[in-house]
Parts: structure tokens; C-alpha cells; sequence
């Protein structure tokens, strides 16, 4: 055997170089081991040899001047050289490496993912000159505001440069083959000077183009210039025509721009709104209202000024100038989405964490098998800084290896969320791996890295030498500090997982409470479109009924349609519109103080095709036209409302100002409550009016409504009718376009996308970090059992038998289990409060919810330790006693 003596000039030779051998630093600790033995055995005291032993090996001066050198951390040499001996170690065991690249990738790419959403939903800034001074002005959180009061506060405040109003507007586009329902915006002159964009060709309306006979110009989207005229930079100075009137292009907006996140985000055009002639309409609340503060502004000071504003109007003019809030634009566009998106980017979190344990389990596990590689070290001159150095080099190169395989992970994962998105989620097509996101990846991979290996790290410099030299320095006597650290991971695991698998279960929970809710209709075989009539010749105002008349006899007449029936705004997939109105022999309330129910306009053969019940009384019939008295049916819950404990069909009630002769419509029917704009809402009072008899035909029967959704019940698949009824109508009018064509089923699904969306989410994540959790209590469990062969060979050859070897590390394993379970518990109680607003049919702390997941967690730790228990009990003794 050669010399320690000719061994230290080979490893002086390759500290030299900057190198260091695996093969000579284990000859070495063999040799060490060797020399101190036999220097114990001619009667030296175990300090004193192992004081030799090192003074021997290392007793030139130049092997102490190079060990000095490559422990150094005084250059970038030294990082290089670090960073390659990491990645030696890393392809020497590439069973250890990939498994924790996997476990990192998969927490490093879920927290890219959604942080990319959360970047791009939350934090970037809105596309719009200084963003951050625009605002909102509405009635409560999303109510419209009428023409009289914007002018008003437009003349008479003074903490905004700009303020502008739009108008949701649906044109027909004809004189083409195909006519076509559009999506579009009026607004005034003033609206794009404050949101702070410029056209991309062309011109913005000029601060007289909102005033009457200016009103025929339309600004183009630049989707829509590119698919309708082929990106033409001619376009502008052409006409097309909408409604039947001819408007001149004057303008191209840049790509990507969208009037408003959060309202009206299909808009493709925009036109002039015209408000002179609503100079005094305080009731007819329709505009989304737009302001910029000025610079020496902020949000308290307008808030404070525009309530101080409508105090003054709200004395004038009663009842039109109360609750009128002024929101941050950002916060209106992001606020339904914020706390939904925050939960999500905290369980990704958690599911980083868990990985993070995982793998600073297999560090321990490793760290404990080179413990004579850092004794070696250690022996040559190298600190306990040098080692944790070198340890957290290796962990950081980890990491950035899951980093990397997170990326990939990452850039899959945006694709998947963009196709799933629900359409309803802000700004989801500005989704992208942008510079903050790969320089939060980068970062996160960093310390993820520094997480994970610097416990495994500070616990393997800490390593005595003369133990670490000793082949009987492992199994039982390894360190109970280090133990107790990979107890504590263990536990951290199981609670972390155990709070994700609880928001997971309450999420799944709502979201059946939410396929329970009774939606006071039957969705299947019904499909809805709409008919617009508008610049076409069944549109001029004497012809509108006929036609409407005209078109459900020929659906009806189909031989799949059961029934068909047409109404103003489609419960779910419509607009909301609200009515005052009183009842017959009671006080009229002060100004802005009566009742409102939503307004719907019906024919005969809606509620039928809907199957809406009709608890009393009757149905509308064809009888209910302008020729017969006035009648109406409402919902259950107005009944309840207005006439509790009373039968509400006789009664009477007036959508007219009892200033002038109202007009009387008898309640002849209560229908069952059916949902009206949101899935989880409670629905709110209802009136459904015969739409020959609907107030507006009645104040001006020249203009009854322009556009009408037709729902059509089949005998078999709906989706099947849409070719035939739209060829139906082009048959009545050509000029007539059917749109928003989709079964009511699908109109449902749309109404719950959000949570379905939310549940797959955290549900994924939930799963991933069970099986991360699952995984590390099996690891930790099998490492133990290996570690302790001695011992259970021990335990047998006196005697244990296999069922108690098993039940004592299963019982150990599950005591783990417990303490997660009880520290998981306890943060799922504070931490599911924040999904309350997500929530629908279940609390927080649902006591079901908590104790299943419970269960279903304990069961998988009792099958991750079961495995390595079962192994335990196959240990032969007199083969674990000859191997140690």
C-alpha cells in the first residue's frame, strides 16, 4: 500500500492543477483511518492520534500553501472551480440529480406560470398613458350613470384634466354579403385624449364631433381593419354602412388596444356619442364615465370633490346623485380577480416548498454518505465556511437545472392557462414570459437553491473528523440534531400539503354546490341567438313586430322545434336592465327610494321554451297586444317582496310617473325565480312584460325594440337548429343578422368557467403536492430504515418480532404524520379565509372538508411509511450485524 507521505504529493500535485479526485480522497481516508488505528492501538489517546495523524499528513508547507489556495474564496477562478466540482458530483449520481431537477421543475414552473398571470393580470400597468391617474366614476360598484349628471360633474369639478363618457352600442354592418351584428362603442370627443391614445393612422373625433350632425364617423379597432379590409392604409376616407346610414373611417387605432379591461371588451369601433340632446335625462343611466386627475392630484382629493358635487345635485335633483363611488381604473379592471389569482400564487408557493423539502432530504441523505470527503477536506485546511460554500454551489447549480426544466415546464403551462382561461379574466391574451418574469424565475431558482441546501449544508460542516473516519460513524450514532431536521421537513410537508388539499376540497365543494344551484330553467336542448333588425327593411319601426311574429312561426314550424320564444336580454348571457315602478294604492316613495325590478320584455312561447314555471295565475298569450289591458307577470321573489303572504296575481302595479295618467298592469301570473346575470347571485325581483304591451312600445310604438333573442327548444341536439333558423330569417329579410348563436347549456358553463377554472388549478396543485409529500415521507422513511439496519438486526436477534419492527416504524413515520396534520389544520383554519369570496355553499372551516382531507392525507403517509416498515421486517440479523 503506498505511504501517506507519496499520497500527499499526489494530491499536491492536483491541488495544484485545481483538481480533486474522488478515487484519491477515498485512498486517503482509508490510509488515515489506518494510521490513526494503529496509532491508537500503541496507546495514544483518541485526541492526541488524530492530532498526528493530521500534523503528519499535512506537514509540508507547501501542501498547506495549496490547500489554503483551493479553499479559497479570493477569485471568480475559485467559483469556476467550484462550479465544475459540482457539476462532477452532479453526473456521478444521475439518479439523485434528476429526481430533484423533476421535484424542482415542477415547483419552479408552476410559480413561473402563474406568476406570469399575476404579472400581467396585477402588476403590469395599464395600456394607457400614466395609467395610474385614471379613474372610474359609477353608480355603487358597477351601475351606469345618466347623460345630465356626467354633464354636470364634467362642468363643475376641478381635480380632473379630462373626463369622458361611452355608451355600449351593437350596429348592424350591411351592404355586404353577409350582413353582420358588431361590437361597439360611442363615446365623447373627450374620451381618448384621457385615456391617452393616439390613432395609428388617421385622426381621434375632434371636441366638436360629438355635437349633432357630426355623429356619422367611426374610428376602427385594428382587428377589425385588418379582417375586414385587409389592412388597407387607404381605409380611411371611406364609408361603411351600420344601421342603415352611412359612416365615414377616419381613424385606425394601434394594435392591441382595448377602450376598457374591464367593459365592453369586444368593442371593434368606435363612434361619436351625442349628449346635447340629454342634457336633461337623469333617469336613463347608461354611460360608463372616464377621467384622467391632474398631475398635482390624487384619488382622496377627487373623491372628496365629486361627493361634495353630488350632495349639491342630490338636493337639487332627488334621487339621481346618491352612492356615486370613484375608483382607480387598474382596481375596477383586476379588483373580481385579485384575491382568486393571490390564493393561487400562494399554493404554488406551497408547492415550491414541498419540493424544496424534498430535495433537502436527498441533500441530508447525501451529505451523510460524503462525510469522509468533507473529513478529507477538512484535513487539508478547509473551514466550515469553505464547505457550506462549496455545498450551497452544488444546491444554486441544482436549482438552476430545475429552473431551467422549469422554464420549459413554464412556457407549456401559459399555453394551457391562456386556452383555459375563462373569458370574463382581464388582460389573459397579455399573458408572456416578459423580462420580470424570467428575472423572477432566475431569482426564485437562486433561493430556492440557498433554501434547500443550506440546512443540509450547515448540518454536513459540522461533521467531526475522527467520527467521519470511522466506518462504524454511520448507522446509529448519526447525529440527533440532523434527525430532528429531517423530522421537522417531514412535517412541514404534510402540513403544507394538508393546507393545499384543504382549499382544494372546499373548492370542490362550492363548485358542486354550484352545479346543485337550480337555475329556475332547463338548459338542455335550448338554443339562444339573437335577431337584430336594425338597417334593414324589417327594421323600420311599423314592420319590427311582424317580422319578430313572422320569425317565431317559421322556427316553430321546424320539425326538431318544440317551442321558441323570444325575450329582450337572455337570463346569463344578457344585459341587466332596471325599472321603478309602484304599486297600486300605496304612498309613493321619495325620490330614488322605490323599488326597481329588472325588466324583461317577452313573447308568448318564452317561458315554455325556457320550462320557467308558472307558480299562478297564466301565461302570456297572443291575446296581450296593444287591443287588451295591461298585464305582466313577475317572479316569485317580487311576490314575496311587495305582497307576502298575499296572492300577487289581480294586483296592480305602474312603470309610469303618477304625475301623469299612469297606466295599470295587472299581475296575471307569478313565475319561479330564475337566474339573471350572475350564477351565484340570489335573484333579484323581476317583471316580464308582453312585448306588444312592453313600455316602450307603448310611450312609442314606432320604436319598439330593435334586436330580440330568439330561444329555441329542440327535440334533439340544439347546436343542429342554428343553420336552419338563421336560414329562416335571411329568408324573411336578408339583411337581418343572427348572432351570439349558442345553446343555453353553454351559456351555463360560461356562467361557472371562473371557479371551474380556479378548482382545476389549485385541485392540480393540491395533487402534485400529495404526491411531492407522499413521496418525501417515503423517502425520509426508507433513508431511516437503512441508516438503522444495525439496530433492527439488533432488535431481532433478540428476539422482536417482524410485526413489531413493522409497527415501529410505521409508528414513527405516523407520528410525523400526526404533527403535520395538527400544524397543517391549524394554518388551513387561517389561511382558507382568504378563499372565502371564491367560495359559494360552504365556509371556510367546513368541519366535513377539513376532516376528510385529514383522512385521505393520513392514508397516504401510512402508505408511504407502510412500504419501508414492510422492507424493515425483511432484514436477515446475523446479515446486518456482519455488514456493520
Amino acid at each position: 500500500m503506498k505511504s501517506l507521505r507519496e499520497l500527499a504529493r499526489r494530491l499536491e500535485m492536483l491541488l495544484r492543477r485545481k483538481h480533486f479526485d474522488r478515487d484519491l480522497e477515498e485512498e486517503m481516508c482509508l490510509h488515515l483511518e489506518l494510521k490513526e488505528r494503529e496509532q491508537r492501538e500503541a496507546g495514544l489517546s483518541e485526541e492526541e492520534a488524530r492530532y498526528r495523524t493530521r500534523r503528519q499528513f499535512g506537514n509540508t508547507a507547501l501542501l498547506k500553501e495549496a490547500s489554503r489556495e483551493m479553499w479559497g474564496w479570493n477569485s471568480m477562478e475559485h467559483l469556476i472551480q467550484d462550479i465544475r466540482y459540482g457539476l462532477r458530483t452532479m453526473l456521478r449520481n444521475p439518479g439523485f440529480t434528476v429526481v430533484a431537477v423533476i421535484a424542482l421543475a415542477l415547483g419552479i414552473g408552476a410559480n413561473t406560470a402563474i406568476f406570469s398571470v399575476v404579472n400581467a393580470v396585477l402588476l403590469r400597468p395599464l395600456p394607457y398613458k400614466d395609467s395610474d391617474r385614471l379613474v372610474v366614476i359609477l353608480h355603487g360598484e358597477q351601475n351606469p350613470v345618466a347623460a345630465a349628471n356626467f354633464l354636470d360633474w364634467r362642468k363643475q369639478n376641478h381635480v380632473f384634466e379630462g373626463m369622458g363618457a361611452a355608451e355600449y352600442w351593437t350596429p348592424t354592418l350591411t351592404g355586404v354579403e353577409r350582413p353582420e351584428q358588431l361590437w361597439a362603442v360611442r363615446v365623447t370627443s373627450d374620451i381618448f385624449p384621457v385615456l391617452g391614445v393616439q390613432p395609428l393612422l388617421g385622426r381621434a373625433f375632434l371636441a366638436d364631433e360629438d355635437q349633432p350632425g357630426k355623429e356619422h364617423e367611426v374610428v376602427l379597432g385594428f382587428r377589425s381593419w385588418q379582417q375586414r379590409f385587409g389592412g388597407d392604409a387607404k381605409i380611411v376616407g371611406r364609408s361603411m354602412i351600420m344601421d342603415g346610414e352611412a359612416y365615414t373611417i377616419i381613424g385606425i387605432m394601434p394594435r392591441g388596444f382595448k377602450f376598457a379591461p374591464f367593459w365592453a371588451t369586444k368593442a371593434e369601433l368606435w363612434a361619436p356619442l351625442v349628449l346635447a340632446n340629454r342634457a336633461n335625462e337623469r333617469d336613463g343611466n347608461s354611460l360608463r364615465i372616464f377621467a384622467r386627475l391632474k398631475p398635482d392630484e390624487n384619488l382622496a382629493h377627487a373623491r372628496a370633490e365629486m361627493a361634495t358635487i353630488t350632495a349639491h345635485l342630490e338636493k337639487e335633483y332627488p334621487g339621481t346623485n346618491r352612492n356615486v363611488v370613484v375608483r382607480p381604473l387598474k382596481e375596477k379592471v383586476v379588483g373580481n380577480v385579485r384575491p382568486a389569482l393571490l390564493v393561487l400564487f400562494g399554493a404554488v408557493g406551497f408547492v415550491l416548498l414541498i419540493a424544496c423539502a424534498n430535495v433537502a432530504h436527498m441533500m441530508l441523505a447525501r451529505a451523510a454518505s460524503r462525510q469522509k470527503e468533507i473529513a478529507v477536506r477538512t484535513a487539508l485546511g478547509a473551514g466550515r465556511s469553505r464547505v457550506i460554500r462549496q455545498f450551497l454551489t452544488e444546491s444554486i447549480l441544482l436549482a438552476l437545472l430545475g429552473g431551467g426544466a422549469g422554464l420549459l415546464l413554464a412556457l407549456w403551462g401559459i399555453r394551457l392557462l391562456v386556452a383555459l382561461s375563462p373569458a370574463d379574466i382581464p388582460r389573459v391574451d397579455t399573458i408572456s414570459l416578459d423580462g420580470y418574469v424570467l428575472a423572477f424565475m432566475l431569482g426564485v431558482s437562486v433561493l430556492t437553491g440557498i433554501v434547500f441546501g443550506l440546512f443540509p449544508a450547515l448540518q454536513a460542516s459540522a461533521v467531526s473528523l475522527n467520527d467521519s473516519l470511522k466506518e462504524g460513524g454511520r448507522g446509529s450514532t448519526e447525529s440527533i440534531h440532523r434527525n430532528r431536521l429531517r423530522s421537522l421537513l417531514v412535517v412541514s410537508e404534510f402540513a403544507l400539503a394538508l393546507v393545499l388539499l384543504v382549499g382544494a376540497g372546499l373548492m370542490i365543494r362550492s363548485l358542486f354546490a354550484l352545479q346543485a344551484v337550480d337555475p329556475g330553467f332547463n338548459p338542455r336542448h335550448l338554443l339562444t341567438l339573437v335577431v337584430t333588425v336594425t338597417g334593414s327593411k324589417a327594421g323600420q319601426p311599423a314592420r319590427r313586430a311582424a317580422f319578430y311574429q313572422q320569425v317565431l312561426e317559421r322556427v316553430r314550424a321546424l320539425p326538431s322545434v318544440q317551442s321558441a320564444g323570444m325575450i329582450n336580454h337572455l337570463p346569463l348571457g344578457g344585459e341587466i336592465w332596471g325599472w321603478p315602478f309602484r304599486i297600486q294604492g300605496r304612498p309613493i316613495p321619495p325620490p330614488g327610494e322605490g323599488l326597481v325590478a329588472v325588466y324583461r320584455v317577452v313573447t308568448p312561447g318564452y317561458f315554455r321554451s325556457m320550462e320557467i314555471p308558472i307558480l299562478h295565475g297564466r301565461d302570456i298569450s297572443d291575446a296581450d297586444n296593444l287591443k287588451a289591458p295591461g298585464v305582466v307577470i313577475i317572479n316569485e321573489s317580487l311576490a314575496r317582496k311587495c305582497w307576502p303572504g298575499e296572492d300577487a296575481v289581480g294586483k296592480h302595479i305602474t312603470l309610469d310617473d303618477m304625475d301623469k295618467s299612469p297606466n295599470w298592469l295587472t299581475v296575471v301570473g307569478v313565475a319561479k325565480d330564475a337566474k339573471q346575470d350572475e350564477w351565484a347571485a340570489r335573484p333579484d325581483i323581476e317583471m316580464y312584460l308582453p312585448y306588444l304591451q312592453n313600455h316602450e312600445y307603448q310611450e312609442n310604438p314606432k320604436s319598439p325594440f330593435a334586436f330580440l333573442t330568439l330561444v329555441a327548444r329542440a327535440t334533439g341536439d340544439p347546436a343542429a337548429l342554428a343553420s336552419a333558423i338563421e336560414g329562416q330569417v335571411r329568408s324573411l329579410d336578408s339583411d337581418v343578422p343572427v348572432s351570439q348563436v349558442q345553446t343555453m347549456e353553454h351559456v351555463v358553463q360560461a356562467a361557472t368557467a371562473q371557479p371551474r377554472f380556479y378548482l382545476l388549478l389549485l385541485g392540480t396543485f393540491a395533487a402534485v403536492a400529495m404526491v411531492l409529500a407522499a413521496v418525501g415521507i417515503y423517502g425520509v422513511m426508507s433513508y431511516s430504515v437503512s441508516r438503522r439496519t444495525h439496530e433492527m438486526g439488533i432488535r431481532m436477534a433478540l428476539g422482536a418480532e417482524r410485526r413489531d419492527v413493522l409497527w415501529l416504524v410505521v409508528g414513527q413515520g405516523m407520528v410525523l404524520a400526526l404533527v403535520g396534520a395538527v400544524v397543517g389544520l391549524l394554518g388551513a383554519l387561517g389561511l382558507t379565509r382568504l378563499m372565502a369570496s371564491l367560495l359559494y355553499g360552504v365556509q371556510p372551516d367546513d368541519p366535513i372538508t377539513f376532516l376528510v382531507v385529514t383522512l385521505v392525507l393520513c392514508l397516504v403517509a401510512l402508505a408511504a411509511n407502510y412500504i419501508p416498515a414492510w422492507r424493515a421486517t425483511k432484514i436477515d440479523p446475523m446479515a446486518s450485524l456482519r455488514y456493520e
